[in-house]
């Protein structure tokens, strides 16, 4: 025999909309909305993303507005250019990380970029092999300057 109570579940009351709040819970949803709006909302900026999507030879075919902003290139400068082109000198041994790649059909790490200005641009990336066999990447900033 257990000597355990029984399980009662929690009474749950559903509100329609938050007029229907008992007095204090809406002071305490008002407060809690305010102190979002006023005292955090700096701290939750969501980050552009940097998509790029490149093919077999390692030609961008689709970049995101983001990334050419970026880089420092209109779409159409970036759609048939090879990613090696903005790959800083002597930073990334292109070859042997796409024969990596092409082994395991994704990966992440970090890669240096240069703007069209000449700015080094230290990028994290995590890249996938698609259906389509392109090879799509998302990237996040982590330094530039250099």
């Amino acid at each position: 025999m257990s000597k355990r109570k029984t399980y009662t579940p929690p009474r749950v009351i559903r509100y329609q909309s938050e007029t229907q709040y008992p007095e204090w819970t809406r002071s305490i949803v008002k407060s809690l909305r305010e102190e979002l709006e006023n005292k955090l909302s700096p701290q939750f900026e969501v980050e552009p993303q940097y998509v790029t999507v490149v093919d077999s030879d390692r030609r961008y075919v689709e970049v995101s507005d983001s990334f050419c902003q970026l880089v420092g290139y209109q779409r159409e400068e970036l759609v048939g250019k090879q990613y090696d082109d903005l790959t800083a000198p002597n930073t990334n041994d292109i070859p042997t990380v796409f024969s990596l790649f092409a082994k395991l059909g994704c990966m992440h790490g970090l890669w240096m970029l240069v703007s069209r200005e000449g700015t080094r641009i230290l990028v994290r990336y995590e890249a996938r092999l698609r259906p389509d066999s392109y090879i799509e990447g998302h990237m996040e900033v982590v330094g530039a300057g250099f």
